[in-house]
């Protein structure tokens, strides 16, 4: 089959596994694709590159294109989700000094209860916190706006929030540039690795399943290059489908280590696909359930409940309309581009389109088209429901 080149862009990151595993797997060259995946060195850059044309489709953060949709940040071109590529995957980190003022007051570092790392962390820094997010439409972003702000920081007076490409995150906090982070894997356990932070919390710890990137496309090029985009949700999908195999992770760490993806060490990278994280230079170590999901749970399907509870938070923090801001969001994730390029596969899909977000905390299962589907446990840490505004079949 003759093979059409499609440029993507990515960030060096453990969740842009899906793209390099279909490049190096061969499931893009079972949908006759070649993928011509570009690293950028930041978030602005990634939405620059595809805004521009210069790569059709990107790994990009989850909030990006609803921020767009809101008309929020520089991008003004309209991008959509025609997958999710990941969820979950990110960590929180605090320097040295503050994790050993949380030792000293009695936290254990039990990485799974965010209402106590929270309230513990208010109490250690009593002065104010800086802390670093890679773009300020990140789901890190919106997962510390919302922990720290429902534990009761007030996050505009006592916070500071600054933004710190991924890669850049290390140094951010060995220069004392910030306190803390909220960052995809790697660079969390890279911070741990060279002795500069120690690991608080899992973003799981927060919201259990939250869409942390996607596959983005301009909404232009999802339109007139419908085919190529089928076929490259379907290659993505079977990358994430490999991925979700634990005989699989020896290889995909090995495959992202390469210079011309993440440059670091297989086994830094694996920590993150096993959800067995090392915490602090003491070498303590953290099991971590859902910690990062290519594919369990339909983790690729675009939620259009998940898009509209983005929107809502976004209008939140910029005093927009809450109900029209939900609604563009949901329109962001298209479940019928995901739909139309899995329908023929042994995916089952869910009927709905919309789900009550953080309403499961257990295992559940839900009406598919063919079934039924498993659904893994989304809660949230305090215990809120999002209520979707409208079904969206």
């Amino acid at each position: 089959m003759r093979q059409t080149q499609i440029s993507v862009g990515f960030i060096p990151l453990v969740d842009a596994a899906p793209l390099v595993v279909a490049h190096e797997m061969g499931f893009a060259a079972e949908e006759g694709i070649a993928l011509d995946l570009r690293r950028a060195p930041s978030w602005s850059s990634i939405r620059d590159m595809l805004s521009f044309g210069q790569v059709d489709a990107a790994h990009m953060l989850a909030p990006m294109p609803v921020a767009t949709a809101l008309g929020l940040g520089g991008g003004m071109t309209p991008v959509v989700a025609g997958s999710v590529l990941s969820v979950n995957g990110t960590v929180i980190g605090v320097n040295t000094q503050i994790a050993a003022r949380l030792r000293s007051a009695g936290h254990n570092f039990a990485f799974d209860d965010a209402y106590s790392a929270g309230a513990a962390l208010i109490a250690a820094t009593p002065d104010g916190l800086r802390i670093g997010v890679p773009f300020p439409f990140s789901m890190q972003r919106a997962l510390v706006e919302y922990w720290l702000g429902t534990i009761g920081h007030a996050v505009r007076e006592k916070v500071t929030i600054h933004t710190v490409p991924p890669p850049l995150m290390v140094d951010a906090i060995e220069a004392g540039e910030i306190d803390a982070f909220c960052v995809g894997e790697p660079w969390g356990s890279m911070a741990v690795e060279k002795g500069v932070a120690t690991l608080l919390l899992p973003g799981a710890a927060i919201w259990k399943f939250a869409p942390e990137k996607i596959l983005a496309v301009r909404s232009t090029w999802a339109e007139t290059e419908s085919v190529l985009l089928g076929r490259l949700i379907r290659a993505v999908w079977r990358a994430g489908r490999w991925l979700a195999e634990p005989a699989s992770q020896s290889l995909a760490a090995e495959l992202l280590s390469r210079q011309r993806y993440l440059d670091l060490s297989p086994e830094i990278i694996e920590r993150a696909l096993t959800g067995r994280l090392v915490i602090s230079s003491r070498g303590e170590e953290r099991q971590v359930p859902q910690f990062l999901e290519f594919f369990d749970g339909v983790a690729t399907f675009p939620w259009r409940s998940q898009g509209e509870w983005i929107g809502r938070h976004l209008a939140q923090q910029h005093q927009l309309d809450v109900t029209a801001s939900a609604t563009a969001g949901g329109a962001v994730f298209r479940t019928d581009l995901y739909r139309a390029a899995l329908g023929r596969t042994s995916a089952i899909l869910p009927v709905e389109s919309s789900k009550p977000e953080g309403g499961m905390p257990e295992v559940s299962s839900v009406p598919g088209m063919t079934g039924h589907v498993s659904l893994k446990p989304d809660t949230f840490f305090d215990g809120t429901v999002f209520e979707p505004i409208q079904d969206n079949r």
